[in-house]
């Protein structure tokens, strides 16, 4: 859970998908739903989408932009980022993840959402690879200690995973002239 100053990763990417356009709920759940464009990478049940739509409007992170009616149902309210939003979602994209675990799901969201808004990731990549660099070593240190079996298994498990989290952001730098 966040503390009330934080903004979750559901908010965060809530706010990610509308500083792109602005946007209805439903809209933001189809792009999240798990066959969806960004949800293929992180998806988010749409009841969630709604809470997140919530939070950060009531924080004066997101406004109510417009009622646009709908085909199929009662008008739809479409929802803009601010311009407090956008500072938000913006530090949260471009700083680096914590730990090597969430390079799966928040690195790749944080990847995506560039991508989406055309802006160029090395600098996050970099970053990335910076604050990575130790963690990575210090890990495969501990994986060559003699340690009970199960131990040994998961120091092994997160070494290699150290390892070819450091390769897939060279990778991705290599690919875009670094």
């Amino acid at each position: 859970m966040t503390r009330k100053s934080e903004l979750s990763t559901a908010q965060l990417t809530v706010l990610g998908l509308l500083d792109e356009s602005p946007r209805h709920g439903f809209a933001i759940a189809k792009l999240l739903s798990p066959d969806g464009d960004v949800g293929r990478v992180w998806s988010l049940r749409p009841a969630l989408v709604y809470r997140a739509l919530g939070v950060v409007t009531e924080r004066g992170l997101a406004a109510v932009a417009q009622a646009e009616d709908s085909a199929i149902g009662p008008q739809r309210t479409v929802y803009a980022i601010t311009p407090e939003g956008r500072g938000r979602l913006w530090r949260w994209l471009v700083n680096p993840v914590e730990h090597i675990r969430d390079v799966r799901g928040e690195l790749l969201l944080k990847l995506a959402l560039l991508h989406r808004s055309g802006e160029d990731p090395r600098p996050l990549l970099r970053a990335q690879q910076a604050a990575f660099a130790p963690l990575a070593a210090a890990i495969t240190e501990r994986a060559a200690a003699p340690e009970d079996r199960f131990d040994r298994v998961l120091a092994v498990w997160r070494a290699e995973s150290a390892d070819a989290t450091m390769r897939f952001l060279a990778a991705l730098l290599a690919e875009r002239g670094g």
